[in-house]
């Protein structure tokens, strides 16, 4: 019998948890929190728990009949939920609080990269205003400016002038846009070459690799605009062969999965890192303790094998077994508020999509239309739905995208018209 998994978080990235949950045999029901109602349309459940309170989601936890839980989201999991999770007795998917602290602090993981020689670039941190300025006049540009903690994705900026350094210095030492999260800084050197997310399940110093995948961060057409938390991604990479995975995974994956173990502070679940490719090989831009948002949408979609069964070995300490498809290519599209991601304009209706063999919308900041006789979804964040497509290459997959995508009605929201394009040649 199936089991009953409870997965943590509400965007376009559990979605795509859950519907891949439930293609295998291994789980039955899906029950998402808090979730979202396009997620219905795949048979997965919204919750209504508090995801922030540890004791009364166990207490959901043990209401609901869950065998096991999925965390999605990095909160969470930098707050303790699978510690806590844990130590109520009930499994749970994703690193713990001391291993989360590789996504949670840019200088934490900095610096276990320094202790280990893992290739990235060259750093130093600051929690001074004026010294980090004195930095950046002494160094000049191009230099990158990030938040230490969690922006969302949306707390680097590469300057390309000393004067934009320092005016993203002012923003987060002054302005505060990141809050806490910019309490302190990591001015990092430019690493030149073109950025690919390589994500693995890890248990202790064990990695098993996903295929790898690219996405696009910048709003606009042509990488132009605000950085948002990602506004598509495709996979595979076709213009980085297995070398350069396999040169990764040896260099800077398996390394720092070792690392944590030898630091005391083992990592299991999903260790995502954001590579740079550079003429001198693959380089850490970051790390994440879970899974990409969107990359997800575009690698889950590739998995033949049972997920939920392959994580039930993961976590019990058994062989798990992952299996991919080849030949294929996907890519995905993110349609998202006006104004998004500095002010997105709430309220639009974000359009029904019906999913096919080669084609799946995953839903995210969505809510139910009030008073509607059938169903219907307004945008309530800045992210709203995902359409993945499938091809047997990268244009193939593209072209099925965007010939659903450019037919809807998006009044209210925009998108991403080159999504793939350096796979393109």
């Amino acid at each position: 019998m199936g089991k009953r998994v409870l997965v943590i978080g509400s965007g376009a990235r559990e979605h795509a948890i859950g519907t891949t949950l439930l293609r295998g045999d291994s789980v039955d029901e899906v029950i998402c929190a808090p979730g979202n109602p396009g997620m219905a349309l795949d048979g997965i459940r919204p919750a209504d728990l508090d995801v922030a309170d540890h004791a009364a989601l166990v207490e959901g936890c043990r209401t609901l009949g869950v065998d096991w839980v999925f965390v999605g989201p990095e909160q969470p999991l930098i707050e303790g939920l699978v510690d806590d999770l844990t130590a109520a007795g009930i499994p749970a998917f994703g690193p713990t609080r001391a291993a989360a602290r590789i996504e949670g602090s840019k200088d934490f993981a900095k610096g276990l990269m320094a202790r280990h020689g893992i290739p990235t670039a060259a750093y130093a941190s600051f929690d001074d205003p004026d010294a980090a300025r004195t930095y950046v006049k002494d160094h000049g540009a191009p230099i990158v400016i990030k938040a230490d903690g969690l922006a969302g994705g949306k707390g680097v900026t590469v300057a390309a002038s000393e004067d934009q350094a320092l005016r993203a210095l002012d923003d987060i030492f002054v302005g505060r846009h990141f809050g806490r999260a910019g309490d302190k800084v990591v001015i990092e050197d430019l690493l030149e070459g073109q950025e690919c997310s390589l994500m693995c399940f890890v248990r202790g110093d064990r990695v098993w690799p996903m295929p790898l995948s690219q996405d696009h961060k910048p709003a606009y057409d042509g990488d132009r605009g605000p950085n948002t938390g990602g506004m598509g991604a495709y996979s595979p990479v076709p213009q980085f062969g297995p070398a350069i995975v396999q040169e990764a995974l040896e260099t800077i994956v398996k390394p720092v999965a070792a690392a944590m173990v030898d630091e005391g502070f083992p990592f299991t679940g999903v260790l995502y890192t954001g590579l740079m490719i550079t003429a001198s090989g693959p380089r850490v831009v970051e790390f994440n303790a879970r899974m990409g948002d969107p990359e997800t949408e575009v690698v889950l979609p590739a998995l033949t094998s049972d997920l939920g069964a392959g994580i039930m070995a993961l976590m019990s300490g058994g062989e798990p077994r992952f299996t991919w498809e080849a030949g294929r290519s996907r890519i995905c599209v993110v349609l998202a508020a006006d104004g998004y991601p500095q002010a997105p304009r709430l309220g639009s209706p974000v359009p029904l999509v019906g999913a096919a063999e080669d084609l799946h919308p995953f839903y995210a900041g969505v809510a139910d239309v009030e008073g509607l006789g059938t169903p219907g979804f307004t945008a309530v964040s800045g992210r709203t739905l995902v359409i993945e497509a499938s091809g047997k290459d990268i244009p193939a997959a593209r072209d099925r995208a965007y010939s659903v995508i450019d037919g809807l009605d998006t009044d209210g929201l925009f998108y991403r018209h080159d999504i793939g394009f350096r796979a393109l040649g």
